[in-house]
């Protein structure tokens, strides 16, 4: 049994991500370079947060449940605003190398559009977010106990699992979303970004009331994803014509940089 909900739920947590890794992003090495680039990234703005959190764990009273509850709260704040100030990081970065690609690269156009960036970059926030959150509750989903044997939910690991694979769609949709913004100077959609970050965030702290949690988490997700699909240029009219399959150039793996 501890078999069986170990691989439903990395199947269930990494199972969208691996699959857009693995046909829009493995073929193409340059791609494959800049996903793992934004996941070291992720890491660093973790070790950034982590550092911070541990230094104030041990210069605060230990004995006082208000004071270590404040303290989750604004670890969980500290490490999202340290991520997306990595994501603008990044977002520089790139631009940077692109702009150095395209002065060693023979041809007009990029190598790698802005748009693939984005994607690629927040799929690697997203796998690393995801591995982090979820690593150690897959480890122990092999056992040895049962959950919920003293009365808890016998939904911990599998909740666990559909958070995190909206975390990873959601990095995702809100490095789409980032760049956009960053391009076309909209200030106010950043701070959407890191709003519904926050946000996202903060409702695990419902848990284990696991329906106050995850329910929110994907109507935000659902919201991004929609808006991530028309900053990467799409629209109802070219959707009808990928599901209809009559325009093989719609997919993210055939798109060419403009």
């Amino acid at each position: 049994m501890t078999t069986s909900v170990f691989f439903g739920c990395t199947f269930i947590a990494f199972g969208p991500a691996v699959a857009l890794f693995v046909f829009t992003i493995a073929r193409d090495p340059l791609r494959v370079i800049f996903l793992i680039a934004g996941a070291f990234f992720w890491l660093v703005s973790l070790l950034l947060s982590s550092l911070v959190w541990f230094i104030a764990m041990q210069i605060s009273n230990k004995e006082s449940a208000s004071q270590q509850k404040g303290l989750l709260i604004f670890g969980v704040v500290l490490s999202v605003l340290l991520q997306e100030v990595f994501r603008f990081g990044y977002y520089k970065l790139l631009k940077k190398a692109n702009e150095g690609l395209l002065a060693l690269s023979q041809e007009d156009t990029m190598p790698i559009s802005i748009r693939q960036l984005a994607y690629v970059s927040g799929l690697g926030f997203g796998f690393m977010s995801g591995a982090f959150s979820v690593v150690n509750i897959l480890a122990d989903s092999l056992g040895p106990g049962t959950v919920g044997i003293h009365g808890d939910s016998q939904h911990y690991f599998i909740s666990s699992a559909f958070m995190t694979m909206a975390i990873i769609l959601l990095h995702m949709f809100w490095g789409v979303v980032f760049f956009e913004a960053c391009e076309k100077e909209k200030w106010w959609s950043l701070a959407v970004v890191v709003a519904s970050h926050l946000l996202v965030s903060c409702l695990t702290f419902l848990n284990p009331v696991y329906e106050g949690s995850l329910i929110p988490a994907y109507v935000i997700m659902m919201v991004m994803g929609v808006w991530a699909f028309f900053c990467a240029g799409g629209s109802l009219r070219n959707l009808k014509l990928c599901l209809t399959c009559k325009d093989k150039d719609f997919l993210l793996a055939n798109h060419r940089p403009r």
